[in-house]
């Protein structure tokens, strides 16, 4: 679930909204002008909530285990 509010409605209810995330674990998403500038999360410490953000986010996967500019260490030269 989710709350979806301008920037005008949220600021005088700050700590109200705060608390419902905190609450019932929603999130908050905040608006200017009509488009989203902000959304508010629920703190988690668990590591898997954290990285099913990122789910799905990688475009392209090509060689993982080649070195990261292999040309910049001096050593391999």
């Amino acid at each position: 679930m989710q709350i979806i509010l301008s920037k005008s409605q949220f600021k005088p209810k700050a700590l109200y909204y705060l608390r419902e995330v905190e609450k019932k674990k929603i999130r908050l998403i905040i608006t200017h002008q009509g488009k989203p500038v902000a959304q508010i999360i629920p703190f988690t410490k668990d590591q898997e909530d954290l990285l099913k953000v990122l789910k799905g986010s990688v475009i392209e996967f090509k060689d993982p285990t080649k070195p990261v500019a292999e040309e910049s260490w001096e050593s391999l030269a």
